[in-house]
């Protein structure tokens, strides 16, 4: 059902029929991509206290955008239909490109692009990423997973350095280093729920190597195989979040907070499944509110002394 002012996340405002001959006006569309924002049950710190008020509206469409490729993704239930969903978007994408608007998170995206020169590319590979995790549901080596996120994680960071007026090719190595991490580090605290639609996204050869099957992780079965395995996905996600840690030190200091909160927020998860020995087939690790605020805490001294 609409909330007060009308608007539906994306699978139920795919679902009322919605029509491209429907006008949406600028500032409407900025409302909706705010309530998006602020109200998606994924939602968490999109726009913090710290980023520039300026910068908050262009930060709500751009997430905007990525939330409903997502649910395209795969809130749909429906492989053949995600994709067609998917096509339809990247038309859309495509469109706006060309200075032809329909859809209210383009009609509020294309003030962002503009004001930002932001190149398309990026969000067309976020796009290819959910195309392809209706198709690929297994990955061979840690190249092909390496692939898959320069797709559905890289292309997120280098959008947020480039709103902050970042496009420096350094930068983006660093930023797509602590990406890559973040992805890697959502994906082994989430096995079992990703198991549940038939996605493994530890590489076969990881597990091959240390003696452990597919069929034992949807069995469930945590033995030594299994958690040598994980302790060598935890190790060389760890090793990419300190690869992408100076990237704080190269940015403005509101950005530089934030960056450091994403990189010990992905490896506080790190550090909770080593502490639960990787179990992770049996139990999902997570950061609770309070140890949140203490990462805050711990990293706000660092950066707001630091020389500007």
């Amino acid at each position: 059902m609409p909330n007060q002012a009308g608007f539906l996340l994306p699978r139920q405002f795919v679902e009322s029929g919605w029509s491209s001959a429907q006008s949406w006006p600028t500032e409407r569309a900025e409302e909706y991509t705010r309530w998006l924002a602020r109200s998606h049950y994924e939602n968490f710190h999109v726009v913090t206290f710290l980023l520039p008020r300026r910068l908050h509206q262009d930060f709500y469409n751009v997430y905007a955008f990525c939330r409903w490729a997502d649910d395209l993704g795969d809130e749909m239930n429906n492989a053949e239909e995600s994709l067609r969903l998917l096509d339809w978007w990247q038309l859309e994408l495509d469109a706006m490109y060309r200075g032809q608007t329909h859809h209210p998170v383009f009609v509020a995206l294309e003030k962002t692009v503009t004001r930002h020169q932001l190149p398309k590319e990026p969000f067309a590979h976020l796009i290819q990423a959910f195309r392809q995790d209706q198709t690929i549901k297994r990955y061979q080596s840690w190249d092909q997973l390496f692939g898959y996120c320069r797709y559905s994680a890289n292309p997120v960071g280098r959008l947020v350095l480039m709103l902050c007026g970042y496009r420096d090719a350094g930068l983006f190595a660093l930023s797509d280093a602590t990406c890559t991490a973040l992805q890697l580090a959502n994906f082994w605290q989430d096995v079992s729920i990703d198991l549940a639609k038939d996605r493994v996204y530890l590489p076969l050869e990881l597990l091959d190597r240390h003696g452990c099957t597919v069929e034992q992780l949807f069995a469930r079965r945590e033995d030594d195989h299994f958690r040598g395995a994980m302790r060598e996905a935890v190790a060389v996600a760890r090793q990419l979040f300190h690869q992408g840690l100076p990237l704080a030190r190269r940015v403005q200091r509101r950005l530089a907070l934030d960056l450091t909160l994403f990189s010990l927020g992905g490896l506080k998860i790190l550090n909770k499944i080593e502490s639960i020995n990787y179990s992770v087939l049996s139990q999902r690790p997570a950061i609770s509110t309070t140890e949140r605020a203490m990462l805050l805490l711990r990293s706000l001294p660092a950066i707001l002394l630091r020389a500007a």
